[in-house]
């Protein structure tokens, strides 16, 4: 039942219509920060999600730039400079003209994405994968048929392995190649209202500094969300190790690491002149006996000691002993 006002609030309302005056109330919230909420683009990735995206994504820079610097022989360094939520018509406005843009999709979902990269890294790709310095200048920025071939499996190599691996702590995602564009308008992978996540790279190669830029559409991120809600980047792992233990991964790993062996059978001290006219069939007494243990060294450090001997018509040395060698 409504409450029935007094004559006395009744009048003391009245009184304050007619002088403009209003009894002062406290400010509720007042110590609490107002976050403004836009309804035509409402976050669909939280804070939360764009920490876990930025720290997948910086191990995707780390994996990419230890490939590109035993391919490219140079310093590589590559950085993650943003996560952000942006209108697709806000990145298509920042991209140049000409670019260099290789639309990719990934398997069994509906997720688009476009990775760009800029026409002078594009450009100084190609040319230190056909052997220059990267510091030859080009009259025009436009990729031409032949660049786009050499680019094509660099980009292959990013989506299909670095990438690959780097979202694996989510989901194994098989990201394939679309097509390459290098008009923005013609790279459509999103209405131009839509959202769009886009991850930016700064990758510096010598001294020279370059931009590379990851843009997915996000309508269609609501299953690799609810995924990235539920797990955490310190309890999980690559799908392909599941139900295995991380002394096993790097065990095996080690089991596949090669290192050079070498097997030191003596010294000798010889002139030069005796040197020069040695010929075949020569002998050249050792300092060692025979029987005496030979040394094993593992990247040029003594590791072991053997015997040398023929196994199976091969020369073969048996490891005796371990090698108590400070550098060791």
């Amino acid at each position: 039942m409504a409450e029935v006002l007094s004559q006395s609030e009744i009048d003391a309302l009245l009184n304050n219509m007619s002088t403009g005056e209003e009894e002062s109330k406290p400010e509720v919230f007042a110590d609490q920060e107002v976050v403004p909420f836009d309804f035509r683009l409402p976050n669909r990735i939280s804070k939360n999600q764009l920490r876990t995206i930025r720290n997948i994504h910086e191990n995707f820079a780390e994996s990419f730039g230890s490939f590109l610097m035993g391919k490219l022989q140079t310093i590589i360094n590559i950085n993650v400079i943003s996560v952000d939520q942006i209108y697709y018509s806000e990145y298509v406005l920042s991209v140049s003209n000409p670019a260099c843009l290789f639309t990719f999709d990934i398997k069994n979902t509906d997720i688009k994405g476009i990775l760009e990269l800029s026409p002078e890294l594009a450009l100084t790709f190609v040319d230190r994968l056909l052997g220059g310095n990267g510091l030859g200048t080009k009259s025009t920025k436009t990729i031409t048929p032949i660049e786009q071939k050499v680019l094509y499996s660099l980009v292959q190599r990013i989506l299909q392995n670095d990438l690959r691996k780097s979202w694996q702590i989510i989901e194994d995602f098989d990201f394939d190649i679309d097509k390459f564009e290098p008009d923005i308008d013609f790279a459509q992978i999103t209405s131009q209202s839509e959202s769009v996540l886009l991850i930016s790279f700064e990758i510096f190669i010598g001294e020279q500094s370059y931009l590379m830029n990851l843009c997915f559409a996000t309508y269609a991120f609501d299953t690799v969300l609810s995924k990235l809600s539920s797990q955490s980047l310190s309890t999980i792992r690559p799908v392909k190790y599941e139900g295995t233990t991380s002394k096993a991964i790097i065990r095996d790993r080690l089991h596949g690491t090669k290192l050079n062996v070498a097997v030191e059978f003596g010294k000798s001290k010889i002139s030069f002149h005796q040197l020069l006219n040695l010929e075949l069939g020569d002998i050249v007494l050792l300092e060692n006996k025979v029987g005496d243990e030979v040394r094993v060294r593992i990247d040029q450090k003594e590791v072991f000691y053997g015997v040398p001997g023929v196994v199976n018509n091969r020369k073969a040395v048996k490891i005796t002993s371990k090698a108590e060698s400070k550098e060791r």
